[in-house]
């Protein structure tokens, strides 16, 4: 069986419904809270960056070892997929900078496929515009030699490919209601500050994340084969 690799930066911040897209497609997940543990010497077959609460910027020691894990992964030719800050990491990895964005995400946001599937055989088959679910308050610039997929209103940014089989995504297509849940009790203040309130994200999530939880398991179906 195949080894996937999650990095997860919290706890709460999980593979959510690219674990059951995973396993459908015979990959044995693993997940690793890189704060806390030492990353594995070789890259796994299939790997998977998710969000957090920090910044790629900060001077913490395992955010260089892990922006170095990153890079070695797509030199390897493996999958690789970034969420949010997991998407903030490769971009760094890969040469892009990673900087404050001109407003908050959070909830549901429309997004923009820039990209047809003679370009990109995955992203260019989904909707020209589609809502996802965010949560960030950064963004970055596109990595040297990587394709944009898709863009927003505030951030031009919000999808790239490098190679054939790297993914950033600045929304979270994986997010489960749980997952909605947990981020509005361990980010509060990212609520307030949003001037919104767990209930209408909540309410939201409700309608949004199906068609992302669709979209999500395309995109592995994509990079595991």
């Amino acid at each position: 069986m195949k080894q996937a690799l999650c990095l997860q930066h919290v706890p709460f911040e999980g593979p959510g419904a690219f674990r059951r897209a995973l396993e459908n497609r015979h990959y044995q997940i693993e997940t690793l809270l890189v704060p806390e543990r030492d990353l594995p010497r070789t890259p796994p077959d299939f790997l998977l960056v998710m969000g957090g609460p920090m910044s790629v910027n900060d001077s913490d020691p395992w955010i260089e070892k892990e922006l170095l894990f990153i890079r070695h992964a797509i030199e390897a030719g493996i999958p690789v997929m970034g969420v949010c800050l997991g998407s903030q990491f490769m971009a760094k990895a890969l040469g892009g900078q990673v900087r404050p964005g001109p407003r908050l995400e959070i909830g549901p946001t429309p997004v923009t496929r820039v990209v047809e599937e003679d370009v990109d055989a995955v992203f260019g088959t989904f909707p020209r515009e589609f809502t996802v679910f965010q949560w960030h308050g950064e963004g970055f610039t596109l990595p040297p030699g990587a394709c944009v997929l898709a863009a927003s209103e505030f951030y031009p940014v919000q999808a790239f490919r490098y190679g054939d089989r790297a993914y950033g995504l600045l929304f979270h297509l994986e997010l489960e209601v749980q997952g909605v849940e947990a981020l509005c009790r361990e980010c509060a203040t990212d609520v307030q500050r949003a001037q919104t309130t767990t209930e209408a994200l909540l309410a939201s999530a409700e309608t949004v994340l199906p068609e992302c939880h669709r979209l999500a398991d395309r995109l592995i179906a994509h990079l595991a084969t």
